[in-house]
């Protein structure tokens, strides 16, 4: 495939490295070496891509900075970050290629969200490090107030439920950026969502493959990538399957 792909969210679980059990959940093995050949053997042109730590990670950062050094150049991780993380630890951090913080309200609950702002302020004035959150779009209205406030910040998987749609729709008119992934995991229709939130802001939408889909009803497959295609003009499917995710990580200016 010669379409230029920037993955913008995928998982690397490498039993080198600590894992956490969430919830009694481990997943299985998919090391940098396993996305490299799954990619390829679907045929995909990936230019780079960042790697996102699940909740099964907790805070070990060694296998993150283990996976940016194998994945090379135009990778960038997503790191869980300890309340307690020192700001020379972010700096490493960000010298190793760790571009922003994931808070995970979907299955670690509420008790995230008093950190995130503190968390956003401190990251961005730091190292320009922006929050990406996984969460079900029936919490953006009561979060909106608090997600407008931070300076940068992304939502995971379309946001997973069509009863938010609308007020996802709406902070991504107000800037907040979307990640176009996880398609099996939402309960509406991908294209139709795809459109809408484009229409909103042609800047906001991210692809990515969500390799290798722990807990999702699948894997991602071409199909997933064809709805793109074939919902958007080349130009459009550029900024959402590339451009966009390579300006908001900082790889292009």
């Amino acid at each position: 495939m010669t379409t230029q792909l920037f993955d913008s969210h995928f998982h690397i679980i490498d039993p080198n490295f600590p894992l956490t059990p969430n919830k009694g959940y481990l997943p299985d093995t998919f090391t940098a070496h396993d996305y490299q050949k799954q990619t390829q053997q679907l045929g995909l042109n990936i230019t780079g891509g960042t790697v996102v730590s699940g909740s099964f990670q907790a805070f070990d950062q060694t296998y993150l900075i283990n996976a940016l050094q194998k994945l090379g150049a135009n990778f960038v991780g997503v790191t869980n970050l300890a309340p307690d993380a020192t700001d020379e630890d972010i700096i490493q951090l960000n010298q190793a290629g760790v571009r922003a913080v994931r808070f995970n309200l979907y299955r670690n609950g509420s008790e995230n969200v008093k950190h995130i702002k503190n968390t956003a302020k401190r990251i961005y004035e730091l190292v320009n490090w922006h929050v990406e959150l996984y969460v079900d779009s029936t919490d953006l209205k009561t979060l909106s107030p608090l997600l407008l406030s931070l300076p940068k910040v992304s939502i995971d998987h379309l946001g997973l439920s069509k009863a938010g749609f609308n007020d996802l729709v709406a902070l991504a008119q107000k800037g907040v950026h979307v990640k176009a992934t996880g398609f099996m995991r939402v309960d509406f229709d991908v294209s139709i969502a795809l459109k809408t939130l484009y229409k909103a802001n042609p800047n906001a939408l991210m692809f990515g493959t969500d390799l290798p889909g722990t807990r999702a009803p699948r894997i991602f497959n071409l199909d997933d990538l064809v709805i793109i295609q074939t919902s958007f003009d080349e130009k459009a499917a550029h900024k959402i399957l590339c451009e966009n995710a390579m300006v908001f990580y900082g790889l292009v200016g």
